[in-house]
């Protein structure tokens, strides 16, 4: 697939995950999603009048340290949270948090690759004088490894990031959006990368600092550790309502996690200030780097 711009993203990316020809709205949907979502079939319907499309809308692919993964960036809200909808609630209207941005789809199915192999397995075998290839066995091989037919895709919306409003850092409204979808993929590709490569070292509270601090760099071509203390609602060391408190079970202890945070948050500035000419997902690796050393009160982060 090629990157795509404009109202062609949502055809193209149905024609990759065909559930999403399928409507909330209709009333056969319980027996479309059976067939066309667990079973592979063609959609009867493959109409997308449910999503409504943007000139502004983009399919990417990203190129990162862990490989490369598909983005799409969805300009109408109600575009994204009805794909989100579809393709995590089983095609079941739930509500999306206004907060909520982007998220990471680790696992859509791609059945374009099962009927590939599909194909291509019954021409191996009738090549090799078999009459009746047992199709059922291979499928059964072929689907246990997740990564033959199951795909990452990072979905990403329009709007200011972390619902903080331009004003309250002091821009203009079209510069804060820009710079926020920079921060919001980037974020979220870093996620991808560290998922896949550091799979010992996840911690929601560490991840988050990460992909935002690259987020920002790749945003600002430096790191604003005031910015980054805005989206979770850190002051002076201490919680003052904001995006923190999501990552954490126990809220007793939002306020040490607010210092802690905040101790490693210095320690990112000093390391990516020495860290020259880097690109943003340098700035990933190297953090992941040096946890060690960037964690002040590793407590906080265990």
């Amino acid at each position: 697939m090629k990157n795509v711009t404009g109202r062609e993203v949502i055809p193209t990316l149905a024609e990759r995950y065909s559930k999403l020809y399928l409507s909330p709205y209709s009333e056969k949907l319980s027996e479309e999603y059976q067939a066309v979502a667990l079973c592979g079939m063609p959609p009867e319907d493959r109409s997308l009048s449910h999503f409504y499309g943007s000139g502004e809308d983009e399919l990417v692919y990203e190129t990162t340290p862990a490989g490369e993964v598909l983005t799409v960036k969805l300009a109408d809200r109600r575009d994204f949270e009805m794909l989100l909808n579809i393709l995590t609630n089983k095609c079941v209207i739930k509500e999306i948090p206004a907060t909520q941005g982007a998220s990471i789809l680790d696992g859509v199915i791609n059945w374009n690759k099962i009927h590939a192999r599909k194909r291509e397995f019954i021409n191996e075998e009738k090549a090799k004088g078999v009459s009746e290839p047992d199709w059922d066995s291979e499928f059964a091989r072929f689907t246990s490894d997740r990564n033959n037919f199951k795909e990452v895709l990072i979905v990403l919306s329009v709007g200011p990031y972390s619902a903080i409003p331009a004003e309250k850092l002091g821009m203009e409204e079209s510069e804060w959006i820009r710079l926020s979808h920079t921060i919001r993929k980037y974020h979220e590709c870093t996620h991808f990368i560290c998922r896949r490569l550091y799979k010992e070292k996840i911690n929601a509270v560490w991840d988050e600092l990460v992909a935002d601090a690259v987020g920002i760099y790749a945003a600002l071509g430096r790191f604003d550790i005031h910015m980054e203390e805005t989206f979770l609602g850190i002051e002076d060391g201490r919680y003052t309502g904001g995006r923190l408190e999501n990552y954490v079970k126990d809220k007793d202890s939002i306020d040490e996690l607010a210092s802690g945070a905040h101790e490693t948050l210095l320690s990112f500035e000093e390391l990516i200030e020495n860290a020259g000419e880097a690109g943003p997902y340098d700035i990933a690796i190297l953090l992941e780097e040096n946890f060690d050393r960037l964690c002040t009160k590793q407590s906080t982060f265990i």
